[in-house]
């Protein structure tokens, strides 16, 4: 667990900070919804992600994205829309990663 002593300020540019962090994560897209989310984020049109989020409920990637625009609001649930987002871009990572780890199993063995 990390511990970080807590400064309560929030701005504008810690938050990019953060958001930089969770798209890190997410990388590349490699699906055209992936695409679609991300090209929406980029251009601000947050309404059209969590649309896609609200469509699209077992894809951590979009989900996480749907989170992000909210974050940037600087509201007092940022801290949560921050975590949740993290939380499925950690999720999202996961299963990409099983996905190729299988994919090099079932190759080696096959």
């Amino acid at each position: 667990m990390v511990t970080t002593p807590i400064n309560t300020e929030l701005t504008l540019e810690k938050v990019k900070v953060a958001v930089d962090a969770i798209l890190q994560v997410l990388g590349t897209p490699e699906t055209e919804l992936h695409s679609k989310a991300l090209a929406a984020f980029n251009s601000g049109d947050h309404q059209t992600v969590k649309r896609l989020a609200s469509t699209n409920l077992s894809d951590y990637y979009v989900k996480a994205l749907g989170y992000l625009g909210g974050a940037l609001k600087l509201t007092p649930n940022t801290d949560t829309i921050l975590a949740e987002s993290a939380r499925a871009a950690a999720d999202f990572s996961r299963e990409r990663t099983l996905n190729h780890l299988g994919k090099a199993i079932a190759t080696a063995l096959g």
